[in-house]
């Protein structure tokens, strides 16, 4: 049996899901309600195995290691996160046509 680590969504993280939400509720309803019980499960799933993922580019501009997992088929959300005190931390999550975060 595989131990997982606590997901943590920080109020960054949620507000950039709840803005990409609204975003895409207001253009299908539907396709919005999917897309974040979609999200959701890739961002809870990040607790089995966090170090799947790799280091992200933008790591460099932290004083920590910073991950990204990759959602979606098309273009693909980027979903920022660090493991601290033994639990997965989401920071930022942003659609795959933005520029990388920056800091």
């Amino acid at each position: 049996m595989t131990t997982s680590l606590p997901v943590i969504i920080t109020p960054n993280a949620a507000d950039d899901l709840t803005a990409s939400w609204n975003y895409l509720q207001d253009r299908n309803p539907r396709a919005a309600d999917e897309w974040l019980a979609g999200i959701r499960d890739t961002i809870l799933a990040l607790g089995t195995m966090p170090e799947a993922n790799p280091i992200a580019p933008e790591s460099r501009d932290f004083d920590l290691a910073v991950r990204r997992a990759l959602y979606g088929k098309a273009t693909r959300w980027r979903i920022y996160y660090t493991v601290i005190d033994g639990a997965v931390q989401v920071l930022h999550v942003r659609h795959g046509r933005r520029n990388d975060w920056q800091p």
